[in-house]
């Protein structure tokens, strides 16, 4: 998360550039904790987007709702003027997305944004892009995708699909920003080509690109992030909130 001595948002640079971190502190006291630390290693006054990390559990959003949760940080953060936006991230079903909006819509919170997997196979199983992106363009949220190449294991899968193609379907979605890993310069340039040679794809693109992928989608396979434990070190995830059940991850 720090930056190197070469290069800090100081000078000039900050109002240059749109600004995101995530917490995965679960309580007030931690978020809070979290924030601070960041806007010192980050050399910065403020963040423009916040999110929580890594919404995985179906009693997170209890969690971070809760008297003593994180969301209270949050929002004292953003009136303190250290963040400007607040959203979540997540990438183990979208189920408990959809449970995690409900719980803010009947606290009357509105979130500004949700990162979660996006890309050709994501859309046969679990499929955020069904059951929580709708929601999203209709509520006026912002979709961040992330894990186009799914961890890059989807790179691997014998679906006759290229890498550029991928990027592509994720392209296509109504969302806010794409984001795709960069490992080295092979990988960037391919980022380059893809949004250059990007044009928007009608219905009978979309579909003929899923008719490929689906015999290797069904089982989810290739989406590791979805069928595997995620949460590595429950410690990271904070303290208890008083009168909050903490569940282990669920193991599929």
């Amino acid at each position: 998360m720090s930056l190197s001595d070469q290069f800090t948002l100081e000078d000039g640079y900050r109002n240059k550039v749109f600004l995101m971190s995530k917490m995965d502190g679960r309580t007030k006291q931690d978020a809070s904790r979290q924030i601070d630390q960041s806007l010192r290693r980050l050399r910065t006054d403020r963040i423009d987007l916040v999110q929580h990390h890594e919404i995985l559990r179906y009693d997170d959003p209890d969690r971070v709702f809760a008297e003593g949760g994180a969301m209270e940080a949050f929002v004292e953060a953003r009136q303190a003027g250290k963040l400007r936006y607040i959203g979540f991230t997540g990438h183990k079903d979208p189920r408990i997305h959809l449970q995690m909006l409900d719980v803010a819509a009947k606290r009357g919170f509105h979130f500004d944004s949700v990162q979660m997997p996006l890309n050709v196979m994501e859309a046969h199983f679990r499929s955020f892009g069904h059951l929580v992106l709708p929601y999203l363009v209709q509520n006026g949220i912002a979709a961040l995708a992330m894990k186009t190449f799914g961890d890059g294991v989807i790179l691997k899968s014998d679906a006759p699909i290229k890498p550029i193609e991928y990027l592509h379907f994720s392209l296509n979605l109504p969302t806010a920003v794409v984001i795709t890993g960069i490992q080295n310069q092979r990988d960037l340039d391919q980022a380059f080509e893809a949004v250059k040679t990007f044009r928007p794809m009608d219905k009978a693109a979309v579909a003929e690109l899923l008719a490929r992928s689906r015999p290797y989608a069904l089982e989810g396979k290739d989406e590791l992030f979805k069928t595997n434990g995620t949460a590595k070190n429950a410690a990271w995830l904070g303290e208890e909130v008083p009168g909050v059940k903490t569940l282990a991850p669920t193991m599929e």
